[in-house]
């Protein structure tokens, strides 16, 4: 699948650019749309939905709520998204409990006091297909 990205929000283009430019990518064969916004709340994208979801020729809609997390998968789904991608929570949840490990490391010259916050090696290896 070919899913074109739309950077007009992040760039205060407005949500004319970002129509006039997920039209565009349609009639060029795009399977779907992905729309960003860097708003605090989703009113921007539900706009575009309200405009984007009548297109004859609509495909898949994909967004990425990561200023606007406040809203459910639900409201972004009543609103015609297919597809929510969460594509930062994981990396920023896990860099404090990295940076916490190595503060720890470095002051006690090990690595036992992390033993509680950590996976097994055990749990880790099942993680792994093929290796149990």
């Amino acid at each position: 699948m070919i899913i074109a990205r739309i950077e007009s929000l992040i760039l205060d283009k407005g949500v004319d650019d970002t129509f006039e430019r997920a039209q565009a990518y349609l009639d060029a064969g795009a399977d779907g749309i992905m729309i960003h916004s860097r708003q605090q709340t989703p009113d921007e994208i539900f706009q575009f939905c309200q405009r984007y979801n009548p297109l004859p020729n609509r495909k898949t809609l994909v967004a990425v709520p990561s200023s606007y997390n406040q809203v459910t998968e639900q409201a972004l789904q009543e609103q015609g998204i297919s597809i929510v991608i969460y594509a930062n929570p994981l990396l920023r949840s896990a860099y404090p409990a990295m940076m916490a490990t190595a503060q720890s490391i470095l002051t006690h010259q090990r690595s036992a006091e992390c033993d509680e916050r950590m996976l097994s090696i055990k749990d880790i290896l099942e993680l792994i297909p093929g290796t149990k």
